[in-house]
């Protein structure tokens, strides 16, 4: 299990997110694993790669707040990216987005499983 100081590290807005848990440390770190099973992430992956915007935005836009309350910045910040050109359907290049989504769930699934 990593500190705080590990997520902070990462890049996570670690006092933002305790400010809303009242302090809870422990209940914060319990918290974060639980995105790694997130089937919001396959579905954005698998709704891109098909063309259903729709479906891409509803699994980004709910990552988006899942990821938002616990500030995970470095996921965060390309989830809303993207979460903004599919809430206006805008015909772009997601895959690169995509990719640094799942790049920033790997390093911080790292900080998690590599002890």
């Amino acid at each position: 299990m990593p500190t705080i100081e590990e997520l902070k590290n990462y890049g996570a807005n670690t006092d933002e997110a305790l400010s809303r848990l009242m302090g809870n440390e422990s209940f914060y770190l319990m918290l974060i694993p639980k995105v790694f099973d997130d089937k919001n992430f396959d579905q954005l992956s698998a709704s891109i790669a098909e063309g259903d915007l729709d479906k891409a935005f509803e699994a980004a836009h709910s990552l988006k707040g899942v990821l938002g309350n616990l500030e995970l910045t470095p996921i965060l910040k390309p989830v809303i990216e993207i979460t903004e050109l599919l809430r206006h359907k805008e015909q772009a290049d997601y895959a690169p987005l995509v990719e640094e989504i799942l790049k920033q769930k790997e390093a911080l699934m790292s900080l998690f499983t590599d002890r």
